[in-house]
């Protein structure tokens, strides 16, 4: 199958995806981090298990949330636990899954922590970019979310090699 190269204007577009994406993930990282000593993919297990039903969700659920493997969650969950954010509790419908549980203290480090998150998204996104570039933006992000759901319900396919220096 012949490849379909990216031309300048798509390379410097996925190019520049990338590196804002890096930048801002890191920038809101560093804000949790100097003002609530807490990392953003923690703040994300919070926050995914603050809006869930119960403030508790299945590990496996959880783990697609969050796009990890079983491990990967396992190593996120294992500092949240220690610090008394999060619990891991039995599965009263399956005796072989667990849940994630977000505890009172929990709760508490996400209300503080979340005004210092959405600052810095409304400071770094929301307020850089009209309604209609925003609504644009949130457009074509769920069209690639599309893309993504339906390649991950179907079986990965077969590699070609890219040419050297044509995609990062």
């Amino acid at each position: 199958m012949a490849v379909q190269w990216l031309d300048p204007d798509q390379q410097e577009a996925w190019r520049t995806l990338l590196n804002v994406h890096s930048r801002l993930l890191a920038r809101l990282d560093a804000e949790l981090q100097a003002c609530h000593a807490m990392s953003l993919p923690d703040y994300e297990v919070l926050v995914h298990l603050s809006e869930a039903p119960g403030r508790h969700l299945r590990m496996a659920e959880l783990a697609d949330r969050l796009s990890l493997s079983p491990s990967g969650l396992t190593r996120r969950l294992d500092g949240l636990v220690r610090d008394g954010l999060v619990e891991r509790r039995a599965c009263p419908s399956d005796r072989r899954g667990s849940l994630a549980v977000l505890t009172p203290a929990g709760l508490s480090a996400l209300e503080e922590a979340a005004p210092t998150h959405v600052a810095g998204v409304r400071r770094y996104l929301i307020d850089r970019l009209e309604r209609d570039e925003l609504l644009d933006l949130a457009a074509a992000f769920e069209s690639i979310g599309e893309a993504l759901e339906e390649a991950r319900q179907q079986r990965p396919v077969g590699r070609s090699r890219p040419a050297p220096g044509m995609v990062r």
